[in-house]
């Protein structure tokens, strides 16, 4: 006798309800992190006019003040983010639109730095080499809006990823030239966003890396993306890459770099902001300050670009996947592939990352050999032997490294 694919109890609801009154059901039964994937799908907003005015037409908008919108993970298909699918987050209000670069200028300084210096844009590009990466971008609270009890802040989904091509020169150049010491610690910045109170004295963000971190190789002060300058939206005419890390430390709009002697305490380096539990803690608990740590480098984590979640398709079918992983500041070693809830997994053909800190492209073939829904999901692993969780990791108060198994929803008829 044939053995049902999917436990009877969610058969039973399937045959017995419409698709929506189905999924508010199943969400009854099943752990709060593991919502089939079809419910949370069907959340997905409409075009707002506010992005198509943007040039992000296609993008969901979670907040316009400050502007934030994620891409749904269909749109993340490119090996090479594109500007008009790369997520828009903000602490503050962007500069307007009339920044001129030929007036800008960054200024180094701070406690550990030996020759405080104001540079323009032309002299950077003149002064130093130049370099072209691909580099990772994560917004630290990507994911959030699966934890339960929910964490306060935007609630994104899977899209506050990006991987686009940067062209700038290394931070750790420019420091070289300023003279951090040995007393040098943690290297911080300051944009030229402002803060929503409109109080100039208030930095909406300030955050910063350790001194090793911001001396790698693939730390960047950028002013082109994919070719181009980069748009005002993401940072123009200058701003930070640090790949690998929450996104946050990549500060847009860039008129400062401070050689700290200690940890920078500037706007979102205290607090909760961009901290997690150092121990595991119970989910809804409060944490003391005292108790968090700063976040450093981003989970293991793999996203589903190719089908779109909700497609039908007809059983029998080979169906082809594609996606990407990455891992901050590990590489990826390997991505499975489930279409059984997690009960077995095929291994996906991995591509090798273009360079350090990039995302690794996976693709896969799947059988669906029988009519009903599936759910299709992807297991990252490291190059430390670290796989993405099944479940919601780690609950913290503010939603933050959210890795668990990506999931889109197929229905083979």
């Amino acid at each position: 006798m044939k053995q049902p694919r999917l436990p009877m109890a969610r058969r039973r609801l399937l045959q017995a309800a419409t698709a929506s009154t189905a999924w508010r059901s199943l969400g009854t039964l099943i752990h709060a992190g593991l919502l089939p994937t079809a419910s949370v799908a069907a959340q997905a907003a409409p075009t707002d006019d506010l992005l198509a005015k943007l040039g992000k037409p296609q993008l969901h908008l979670l907040n316009d003040r400050p502007l934030n919108a994620e891409t749904p993970a269909h749109l993340l298909d490119d090996a090479i983010t594109p500007a008009n699918r790369f997520f828009v987050r903000n602490n503050g209000i962007m500069p307007t639109a009339a920044v001129d670069p030929d007036a800008w200028t960054l200024r180094v300084s701070g406690e550990a730095c030996a020759k405080p210096t104001t540079f323009s844009l032309a002299e950077l590009k003149d002064r130093f080499p130049s370099v072209t990466l691909q580099l990772q971008l994560e917004c630290g609270g990507n994911g959030r809006a699966e934890f339960r009890p929910r964490a306060s802040g935007n609630q994104w989904s899977t899209g506050a990823i990006a991987c686009p091509q940067w062209t700038g020169i290394r931070l750790a150049d420019v420091l070289k030239h300023c003279g951090a010491t040995n007393q040098a610690v943690y290297v911080a910045y300051k944009g030229a966003d402002t803060h929503l109170s409109g109080d100039a004295s208030k930095d909406p963000i300030s955050r910063g890396v350790p001194i090793a971190k911001a001396r790698e190789a693939e730390a960047l002060l950028a002013y082109q993306m994919n070719g181009e300058p980069i748009p005002l939206l993401h940072g123009a005419p200058l701003r930070l890459v640090i790949g690998g890390w929450p996104g946050s430390v990549s500060g847009k709009w860039l008129t400062d770099i401070l050689i700290r002697d200690r940890v920078h305490d500037g706007a979102k380096m205290t607090g909760n902001a961009y901290r997690v539990p150092c121990d595991p803690v119970a989910p809804g608990a409060k944490v003391a300050a005292e108790d968090m740590c700063i976040i450093e480098s981003m989970p293991v984590k793999s996203l589903i670009t190719f089908p779109q979640s909700g497609v039908q398709v007809a059983k029998g079918t080979e169906l082809e996947l594609r996606g990407h992983a990455w891992a901050g500041d590990r590489s990826v070693k390997r991505v499975d592939i489930s279409t059984d809830f997690g009960a077995t997994w095929q291994k996906a053909k991995l591509d090798r990352p273009v360079n350090r800190l990039a995302w690794q492209r996976f693709h896969a073939q799947v059988a669906l050999p029988d009519a009903g829904y599936y759910e299709i999901w992807a297991k990252a692993t490291d190059s430390a032997g670290v796989a993405q969780p099944m479940l919601v990791p780690g609950w913290n108060p503010k939603g933050y490294l959210n890795n668990a198994c990506h999931r889109i929803a197929v229905q083979a008829v």
